[in-house]
């Protein structure tokens, strides 16, 4: 029988490896190096980015596949992308973008340090573990060939691990039939979510209309209570969803072992903490930044 410890872990890797992860959507050389690449600024570089494994892919299938995107400002920006950029350049650019940007936040001392190296060999192992079946962004991420050097090695990995988690989330929301903006409105009445709801309501680019009219909706089923919080139900369903999640992502870290996905932790904490420390990721006092991850 499997440690009930696992899920824990995968949760507690997710919360250390993903800051390190988001870089890849909010440095700057993100978007030079698209920029550089032909792509332009703002959210297309984000699009692109993350759905370039995926080839050329439709604006209706990486909505689906990125869930709680407004549909309508996806196809603003693909596939013309493909046209400006095609999706190997673009995935070239996320690299070099993210080497710069690790070499610069981490320092290279730290990217060049035995730690990182050592967590490099933990993610891939823990990464190399995860099964593509029903995993669509995982699996297009997984075809990508591996970096060569660690630093990138690790992000790669974070990446990989970040990408079969959120393709297991949505499949809880989906189970639980919660839908795009309720998912939305829920995580960020949780009080947990670096965004407020008006940020992530903006750049996911929904109207006010048809977030309150979820909002409503949510209020009448008993989701929300009658000051926008979470209702005792509401905090009940969002409990199973994140449960759910766990358990879809321990795969990679019982493959791992619990000793080594605790050494992979404590490895990545000071990676997660210089990245905090940078202000590269931003916060409830950034709201004219756009919200991507």
């Amino acid at each position: 029988m499997f440690s009930d410890s696992i899920p824990l872990i995968a949760s507690r890797c997710h919360e250390v490896g993903d800051p390190v992860h988001l870089l890849c959507y909010f440095a700057p050389e993100v978007d030079e190096e698209f920029t550089s690449a032909g792509l332009e600024p703002g959210h297309m570089g984000y699009f692109a980015g993350r759905a370039a494994p995926l080839g050329r892919a439709s604006s209706a299938a990486v909505a689906a596949a990125f869930f709680n995107f407004n549909p309508a400002l996806i196809a603003r920006h693909l596939p013309r992308a493909w046209d400006l950029a095609p999706p190997e350049r673009v995935t070239q650019a996320r690299l070099t973008a993210v080497d710069r940007a690790l070499r610069r936040v981490l320092g290279e001392e730290t990217v060049r340090g035995p730690e990182v190296a050592e967590a490099a060999r933990l993610a891939r192992t823990a990464a190399e573990a995860c099964a593509p079946e029903g995993r669509p962004l995982y699996a297009a991420h997984a075809e990508l060939d591996w970096p060569r050097e660690p630093h990138l090695v690790l992000w790669h990995a974070l990446t990989l691990l970040r990408e079969y988690r959120g393709d297991g989330h949505i499949a809880a929301l989906v189970g639980h039939g919660v839908g795009a903006i309720a998912a939305l409105i829920t995580d960020t009445a949780t009080g947990q979510s670096l965004f407020t709801a008006e940020q992530v309501r903006l750049h996911r680019d929904w109207s006010t209309a048809a977030w309150e009219a979820e909002t409503a909706a949510l209020t009448e089923a008993g989701v929300l209570d009658t000051t926008g919080h979470l209702s005792e139900e509401g905090k009940r369903l969002r409990s199973r969803i994140e449960a759910a999640t766990d358990a879809a992502a321990a795969a990679p870290y019982r493959a791992l072992g619990a000793e080594r996905a605790e050494r992979l932790i404590a490895l990545c904490a000071p990676l997660r903490d210089a990245v905090a420390a940078s202000g590269e990721l931003p916060s409830h006092d950034t709201a004219d930044e756009p919200v991507q991850g």
